[in-house]
């Protein structure tokens, strides 16, 4: 895969990334205001629970979105952030935030953060 297939200057990534961003944040919104009425109202505490939780991980998504759109500005969009390999067009359409190539995110975490500098990566 050419290394232009997934750059900026493509708009593509960035109105799929908006679209997405743009989602989340209407889904943040609607679930806080849906807890804090649940809780208000002193309804079910499972329920207040429950969307707690899933607010919290509409968040995450929401930052993991943030966090692409930054390297679709910076030039970094994808790229694996671990060996710079292109991630394959067909992964980052499915999950546009993704940081690494199918290599490197099936390799531990552990391994991604164990970098020497000067030492080949390949």
């Amino acid at each position: 895969m050419c290394r232009d297939e997934n750059s900026n200057s493509d708009p593509r990534w960035r109105d799929l990334l908006e679209g997405r961003w743009r989602a989340q944040v209407k889904e943040v919104t609607e679930l806080s205001l849906a807890y804090h009425a649940a809780a208000e109202a002193g309804e079910d505490q499972d329920e207040a629970r429950r969307l707690m939780h899933r607010t919290v991980a509409v968040r995450r998504d929401l930052a993991d979105t943030e966090e692409a759109l930054r390297r679709l500005a910076v030039g970094e969009f994808g790229r694996c952030e671990r060996c710079e390999s292109a991630i394959p067009s067909v992964l980052l359409l499915d999950v546009p935030e993704s940081r690494y190539c199918p290599r490197c995110a099936g390799e531990p975490a552990s391994a991604r953060h164990t970098d020497t500098v000067g030492l080949s990566l390949g």
